[in-house]
């Protein structure tokens, strides 16, 4: 079986064609590598790119779309919703078929390495690229975003894996880099039936695993509970391995809940909708569709969709069409833009490419 990488790096530039255009055809020039899919949007200001290919094909063209990004983007000037730390924000391998985690981890780290040496870009490791406990998660990696990048990087606690020390010109242009290596994750949002964005944020709140401060009384306003350590004390949310945020999207005119799936063995995308959905309807707005960013694998939406025919009917069905359309209508997967399974669906993707 031939070793199959994929790589789905986040850039911070939504809104500029050229810049997304010249980090694309970046990627295009590697030899034996597919782009697969390029997802932009414009008040996140923030670009998704996914590709694949053989791991040293991979590599060789994550690094040349990190340099392009540096050279092109200036985070002194960045501004969107979505957090970011750096140029070339994050960049994951993936392991598709052929090849381990552990295997994906190694490359992931020489890669971070590269481009430390070459480039002069401070790097975070993650996941299970780790060399810290305190990296593995992405969100303490980007903790404060790029503005605080200029303190992190000379404190011994909270510096890069590689880079820490100084905030070079170069840091101060491209900010950090978080590179790594991960399974398979469910990027969506769940766009709401309001234009408010702290109503967003406390459906987030509610249904990521990390949950919200717990408060005394007034559960969203009251006095904030804390530890003997005086850190706030948090209540759980409702779905297991999963990250969320809440916006507003002023580009669709509506809010959204963010999130990342990182395990979908324990939170399904139909499961992950169907809390929202609750979560929305005691704040009083609804859930109107979903969007995915970037790829989903043909598992996933399967899974989802014989859910859906089961609670509808209670049977599901061994036509995979059937199935896969009874995930798209139900969750609403049309609703921004049209759901290309052939070109959304990660394994009809490599098919097409």
């Amino acid at each position: 079986m031939d070793k199959i990488v994929e790589c789905v790096p986040n850039f911070s530039e939504g809104q500029d064609s050229v810049v997304i255009d010249k980090i694309a055809k970046s990627i295009k020039g590697v030899e034996r590598v597919r782009l697969l899919d390029i997802d932009s949007g414009k008040d996140t200001n923030r670009t998704v790119m996914t590709f694949a290919g053989q791991p040293v094909q991979v590599v060789e063209a994550a690094f040349r779309s990190i340099k392009m990004a540096s050279e092109l983007i200036d985070m002194r000037y960045h501004k969107g919703e979505h957090p970011r730390i750096g140029a070339a924000d994050v960049i994951p391998l993936i392991p598709v078929s052929g090849i381990s985690l552990e295997e994906c981890a190694v490359l992931a780290r020489k890669l971070a390495y590269r481009v430390y040496c070459e480039l002069g870009i401070p790097v975070y490791c993650y996941e299970a690229a780790a060399f810290k406990p305190e990296h593995k998660n992405l969100a303490d990696c980007r903790k404060g975003g790029y503005e605080s990048l200029r303190n992190r990087i000379v404190d011994p606690d909270q510096m890069p894996d590689m880079g820490g020390g100084e905030f070079t010109l170069q840091a101060v242009k491209s900010g950090a880099s978080i590179i790594g290596a991960r399974n398979f994750l469910v990027a969506v949002n769940f766009n709401l039936n309001t234009n408010l964005s702290f109503i967003a944020k406390r459906v987030a709140s509610i249904v990521r695993e990390k949950g919200r401060i717990k408060r005394e009384g007034d559960v969203w306003n009251g006095k904030v509970i804390r530890n003997d350590s005086g850190e706030p004390v948090f209540e759980p949310g409702t779905l297991k391995g999963c990250k969320a945020i809440g916006w507003y999207i002023p580009e669709y005119g509506f809010a959204q809940v963010s999130m990342n799936i990182t395990d979908v063995n324990k939170t399904t995308l139909f499961k992950a909708f169907s809390e929202v959905s609750r979560a929305a309807l005691l704040q009083g707005v609804r859930v109107t569709g979903t969007e995915i960013i970037g790829l989903i694998p043909k598992k996933v939406i399967i899974d989802s969709g014989s859910e859906i025919l089961f609670n509808q009917g209670g049977e599901s069905s061994s036509n995979e069409e059937s199935i896969i359309d009874a995930a798209i209508n139900h969750l609403g997967l049309n609703q921004i833009s049209f759901f290309d399974r052939k070109r959304k669906i990660l394994e009809f993707a490599l098919e097409v490419n």
